[in-house]
């Protein structure tokens, strides 16, 4: 893989998890415990979570390659449609939602909370579901790993230390748009290309 194609999913993922519900999640766990231990244990989540994305799409390269396509496809279509469709309010209710168990405590349960909250919420996830198509459609699955690792760790990073001003600049409905509009772009080149083969 070479290094534009490693930085354009590393930015793709990135603008795709910052108006998730566990960026948000992560911005108020920030204000309830030190940002330090959210980073640690958020990344951590996220980094596992990509790990299992990037197993799942492993597991799709084994498909005929048509079928693979079309999943492909579908999923970016999928992906665009929610960023587009779904509202704001909902990705910020759920993650206030999540992180509101954190409360003051050892750096160490600080850490294991992040990293839970994070875990379970990026389950089926549209950057776990769009890590799985990167990989299914490179076939470069530990690049895809590194590149989707990153792209979260540093919403991590955002989230725990400068979510709340962040939202002030950029509104999230501008980032879910862009986020959307990539998407659909794919799947409707992936379909394009998929048809003229």
């Amino acid at each position: 893989m070479n290094v534009g194609a490693f930085l354009g999913i590393a930015a793709v993922m990135f603008v795709l998890e910052l108006p998730d519900k566990t960026m948000i999640a992560t911005i108020v766990m920030s204000t309830r415990a030190r940002p330090s231990s959210i980073v640690i244990g958020a990344s951590f989540g996220f980094v596992v979570q990509m790990g299992i994305a990037v197993v799942a799409g492993g597991l799709l390269t084994l498909l005929p390659v048509h079928v693979k396509d079309v999943i492909v496809a579908l999923l970016f279509l999928g992906g665009g449609a929610y960023l587009l469709f779904s509202r704001e309010s909902k990705a910020e209710e759920t993650g206030s939602r999540e992180a509101m168990s954190e409360h003051a405590a050892t750096r160490l349960k600080e850490i294991v909370t992040a990293f839970t909250v994070i875990f379970l919420a990026e389950f089926g996830d549209l950057t776990q579901i769009q890590a799985a198509n990167f990989t299914v459609k490179t076939h470069q699955p530990l690049e895809v790993f590194l590149a989707g690792s990153i792209a979260m760790i540093a919403v991590s990073f955002i989230g725990a230390y400068g979510g709340q001003q962040l939202q002030r600049v950029v509104p999230l409905r501008w980032i879910r748009v862009g986020g959307g509009l990539i998407f659909t772009g794919l799947g409707v080149y992936t379909l394009v290309s998929l048809a003229r083969s």
